[in-house]
């Protein structure tokens, strides 16, 4: 499979002396996925809970993307210093501590400051595909990034139904509890299998850092990230709205909300395996622009539709499948991209480029929220995940016209 590393011995299953099975891996960027959108069908019922506004409680899915952002910037070098396991195992620690504080907090603000630490889980999603950068070239780790984010895929298609049944029937703390579970089961096993595929550098965290301008200085590392965090944004602008749209515009329960909340994870699993199967035979640039597009167009499709009058519960969730298309065709490519610029970087790479991707998607979840009201329906959301999707097709266009140009002029590539 393309190595780069002659020194890893071959992966064995629950040998943490061994790099990490692919199960593992699709265990640990799955837990990030869960935690991201499980409870998004109670948020409606937890603000009356709590007695609070909507638009304060749609904070959890925001100050949740903003601290994972950040958090995302110190775990790359953290991880490029100490190793991938380490962080890994402290994150899920921190995430099971957060999720308990979740559950019995006695006010709105309380809440959300669990729900900030909850971000430590965003440890996993980030160190599993550096793990993956780390063990293989370029286009094989697109491709197997693309097998990681398939599987984990799956678990956005389940966990909002299961979350909106399991707020039915034993209300929303069930769903947090749910989580606890899950965790602790992905905490052992990391434990076991997580073996560790860094290179420990022997730089100073000083140092570290002060190796972030060696990525910030090269376009084709701005190129991937922006291309990947425009194309997520309008995933994350929907983690934001959909809710109240679902619930506002449509009147639906949190048990059918559930179900249909999933929709865009089944576009993201087709993209992700088509990732996964033709990254190497076509190159990742390809990918990402045709990705891109997938997703410009599910949103287009989407606003004509309500601008029509004909908006409905199976146009809105239902063009959402190309959108998640899209990104399961930009993001695994566009993140090989980035981890491939500098790969002695590549913790580091991963940290700044989610930092990137999730700090975005704080704002536009968090201005998706806001804009919603029950008079402008679901129009402010529409135009938010069209214009980010038409800002991600000019960052991978600007990168593909670089290439060519530094090719003709027979430079390499920066």
């Amino acid at each position: 499979m393309n190595k780069i590393r002659d020194d890893l011995p071959p992966v064995q299953f629950g040998n943490r002396r061994s790099p990490p099975h692919i199960l593992t891996l699709i265990l640990l960027a799955g837990m990030s996925a869960c935690v991201m959108n499980m409870f998004l069908p109670s948020l409606p019922k937890m603000a009356d809970h709590f007695g609070t506004d909507y638009s304060v409680m749609q904070l959890s899915v925001a100050v949740y993307l903003a601290v994972s952002g950040v958090l995302q910037i110190f775990v790359g070098p953290l991880s490029d210093k100490f190793g991938r396991r380490p962080v890994i195992l402290l994150g899920l620690v921190i995430f099971l501590i957060a999720t308990v504080g979740c559950i019995f907090a006695p006010t709105i603000e309380v809440f959300l400051f669990f729900r900030m630490l909850q971000a430590a889980i965003a440890t996993a999603m980030v160190l599993s595909r550096a793990a993956v950068r780390d063990m293989y070239s370029q286009d094989v780790a697109a491709s197997m990034i693309g097998y990681v984010t398939m599987g984990m895929a799956v678990v956005p298609m389940i966990s909002p139904a299961l979350g909106g049944i399991l707020d039915e029937w034993f209300g929303w703390e069930a769903v947090f509890w749910a989580l606890f579970v899950a965790g602790a089961l992905t905490l052992v096993l990391a434990w076991f299998d997580m073996g560790e595929t860094a290179i420990r550098s022997g730089k100073t965290l000083t140092q570290q850092f002060g190796e972030y301008p060696e990525l910030l200085r090269s376009p084709r590392f701005w190129g991937y990230a922006m291309a990947a965090g425009f194309s997520s944004g309008a995933f994350f602008a929907y983690l934001g709205g959909a809710p109240f749209v679902g619930k506002e515009v449509f009147g639906m329960s949190p048990s059918t909300l559930g179900f249909f909340f999933g929709a865009p994870a089944v576009g993201y699993f087709l993209g992700n395996f088509i990732t996964a199967r033709f990254s190497v035979r076509f190159g990742i640039n390809a990918m990402v622009f045709w990705g891109c597009i997938a997703n410009a167009v599910g949103s287009t499709i989407s606003l004509l539709i309500f601008m029509a009058g004909y908006g409905s519960p199976f146009s809105f969730f239902g063009m959402m499948t190309l959108v998640g298309l899209g990104n399961g065709l930009c993001i695994p490519n566009a993140t090989a991209g980035m981890l491939s610029v500098r790969p002695h970087l590549a913790g580091t790479a991963s940290g700044l480029g989610g930092a990137l991707m999730i700090g975005g998607g704080a704002g536009l979840s968090a201005l998706a929220g806001a804009l919603l009201t029950p008079q402008s329906g679901a129009f402010p959301l529409l135009w938010i995940m069209l214009i980010t999707a038409i800002l991600g097709f000019l960052s991978i266009a600007m990168v593909v016209r670089r290439e060519r140009a530094l090719m003709l002029a027979g430079k390499p590539a920066e």
